[in-house]
């Protein structure tokens, strides 16, 4: 087993408007914990139109996420009922070069801590004659109890589920993952 020394943090906190507050806090968890928080680069506002600068932001963060040992994945639902799109992305490189993740999910009531309650809530959900679970387009929702995708759910070694008044800033998903990862470490 690979030493785990490095973090790569990843979910929607780096868009709220306090999110160097926010990263401090987390980097300053991590360290307290033992390990080494890697801080993600953030594209600059106002460059995005350019796609070079934008290939240049990829290629410089995917070389960060390469160094992490390890990964915790906030999947608090962001802009729907599913996570940051970025931080889904990121969980999947990290799976893919071998990496343990841990993952929490923040939401505001205890209603939201499934994926298909989540998506009822926000879009709509109807049960057909089959059964299946079905939004206002007709396609399938994924409907296996569980608080995301069999896929993000199955690769987290523990996916903690937080219910919390403030689901953005809310840290102790992230503390007990530093907990579980100190253990999964020694």
């Amino acid at each position: 087993m690979r030493p785990v020394r490095s973090l790569w943090l990843a979910g929607p906190q780096a868009w709220l408007p306090d999110s160097d507050i926010q990263a401090a806090r987390e980097r300053a968890l991590c360290l307290e914990a033992g390990f080494e928080p890697l801080t993600p680069a953030v594209m600059p506002p106002g460059e995005g139109g350019d796609e070079l600068v934008a290939r240049q932001f990829y290629a410089a963060r995917m070389a960060q996420l390469r160094q992490a040992d390890a990964g915790v994945v906030n999947l608090t639902p962001f802009r729907g009922p599913s996570a940051d799109t970025a931080a889904v992305f990121e969980a999947g490189v990290l799976a893919g070069l071998g990496r343990p993740i841990f993952a929490y999910l923040n939401v505001a009531s205890e209603i939201e801590a499934e994926y298909l309650a989540r998506v009822d809530q926000m879009l709509g959900a109807t049960l057909d004659e089959n059964r299946v679970w079905r939004d206002a387009d007709d396609r399938q929702i994924e409907d296996h109890g569980l608080p995301e995708t069999v896929m993000l759910w199955g690769e987290a070694r523990r996916l903690f589920v937080i219910v919390t008044h403030d689901p953005l800033r809310d840290v102790t998903g992230l503390e007990l993952c530093l907990e579980a990862l100190g253990l999964y470490a020694e």
